[in-house]
């Protein structure tokens, strides 16, 4: 088995993301529909999170990656509405607080444009 060891102490934060779920509110890369928004579906362990998505934009979604305090950096692969397919993408997340308490994820990525994008997805309760 190949890859880094981080020694971090994610697991020692008073929050954890396992079983949050989360609706995207905005997005540079397309129009979000309100009524029907990208759900994203967290699990962590240890600051170790994958987790599935769909929604608007996305028939089925997944992503795998690592909490280190505030930033979130993943790994994702999904398949759009239209049958296009994304492979090897990465997002990184800073991860803040709504003056409710609920998580604000703020997340930067590259689209299949090949541009910088910004996301923001809103923790909602568990469905």
């Amino acid at each position: 088995m190949t890859g880094t060891t981080d020694t971090g102490t994610s697991a020692t934060l008073d929050f954890n993301l396992d079983a949050k779920v989360f609706d995207m509110v905005s997005s540079s890369a397309s129009v979000v529909d309100a009524d029907a928004p990208t759900r994203f579906v967290y699990h962590e362990t240890h600051g170790v999170l994958w987790g599935e998505y769909v929604g608007d934009t996305v028939s089925v979604g997944r992503f795998c990656g690592v909490r280190t305090g505030e930033r979130i950096d993943i790994s994702f692969v999904h398949r759009n509405r239209a049958g296009d397919l994304t492979t090897r993408g990465e997002a990184s997340s800073i991860i803040s607080r709504a003056e409710d308490g609920s998580f604000i994820l703020t997340e930067d990525f590259v689209g299949p444009d090949g541009q910088a994008h910004v996301s923001v997805c809103r923790e909602i309760a568990a469905a």
